[in-house]
């Protein structure tokens, strides 16, 4: 690969650490064009860029981010892609469920990632990764929070209306 060519890659693989706040590292060797255009159908699906990259050229992208990503350094060994994503647990559902249905080749497999601004190193971490919840979900919990005392209050008073209006309908026919 020239020079040119190299500094391009580098450039964009800048661009998509700058856009995307999440990443993982995965290890997608045992895949073949097949199995790889599949999960690549998949990431696309859901909103994930599949990349596959040289080390050594997302090592250089990785040390001109304004973010310290040295403990990745050590993920970047034999065949790796990196799955950009705006959502932090979708690319490790997607490992999860391609590796699942591809039980005999045992890949993809995780070797790290970059989510909710914290590192993550091994695929011992997937289950974790895959629990992690999008920003949209814990703004759902927090209103469902806020939200649940002010309906136990309105059906406090609807039922007590209930009861005094069923007295007083009483005393009344009386």
């Amino acid at each position: 690969m020239r020079k040119e060519v190299k500094g391009t890659v580098v450039e964009k693989l800048s661009d998509y650490l700058a856009q995307y706040p999440h990443f993982y590292l995965a290890d997608i060797e045992a895949l073949d064009a097949v199995k790889t255009a599949e999960l690549r159908a998949v990431c696309n699906k859901e909103n994930v860029k599949l990349v596959v990259v040289k080390n050594t050229l997302m090592r250089k992208a990785l040390a001109e981010s304004e973010t310290d990503f040295a403990e990745l350094y050590g993920a970047l060994k034999g065949n790796t892609c990196v799955m950009f994503t705006q959502n932090a647990n979708a690319p490790a559902r997607i490992i999860k469920e391609f590796a699942k249905a591809n039980k005999e080749l045992g890949k993809p497999a995780l070797k790290a990632a970059y989510a909710q601004e914290s590192i993550y190193l091994g695929p011992e971490n997937l289950e974790a990764l895959v629990s992690i919840k999008s920003k949209e979900e814990l703004v759902a919990e927090v209103v469902a929070l806020l939200q649940s005392p002010a309906k136990n209050l309105i059906s406090a008073l609807q039922g007590a209306g209930q009861t005094i209006h069923g007295v007083l309908k009483t005393l009344e026919e009386r």
